[in-house]
């Protein structure tokens, strides 16, 4: 059964790069870009990030919450947000659970090698804690963009 529109978004209670528990609930009435990425400091992942970061002025207008998730503990995730400057939160999904609610983990393939990781996927969830869109194919670099032009048209 895969996520759909319009579904409610799974709830969960992260620890951000402090350890401070964050509650996807205590962001109702306000938008969420929920984001899951495979590691911090990868090529790929870090464009995707500073592209959020870079845009973030116009996500702060709109008075939209960027949430990362990866499976990378806190002291990584602070490394991230300190080398690359970035102004949104990050959240450990150390047992994977929450990218397993979200259908963004599974079997992936690099170079010709089989394992299980967190896919790139983004959920942009409404005020009301439903899907409004689901990203299952991203470009890293103009992702950010992608979701802002998204929001604009709302």
């Amino acid at each position: 059964m895969t996520l759909e529109v319009g579904e409610d978004a799974p709830g969960f209670i992260l620890p951000d790069a402090n350890g401070k528990q964050v509650d996807l609930q205590g962001f109702r009435g306000q938008w969420v870009v929920l984001y899951f990425y495979p590691r911090d400091n990868t090529p790929g992942c870090t464009k995707e990030a500073c592209g959020f970061r870079d845009l973030y002025t116009h996500y702060e207008d709109k008075q939209v919450v960027i949430l990362g998730i990866s499976g990378d503990d806190g002291k990584s995730h602070q490394k991230f947000i300190d080398k690359q400057s970035l102004p949104f939160i990050l959240l450990s999904d150390l047992d994977l659970s929450v990218a397993k609610a979200y259908q963004a983990y599974g079997p992936k393939k690099f170079m010709g090698k089989e394992y299980e990781g967190i896919y790139r996927h983004t959920f942009l969830i409404d005020p009301d804690g439903k899907f409004a869109k689901i990203y299952r194919k991203v470009k890293p670099a103009q992702h950010a963009s992608d979701v802002l032009s998204d929001l604009n048209s709302r």
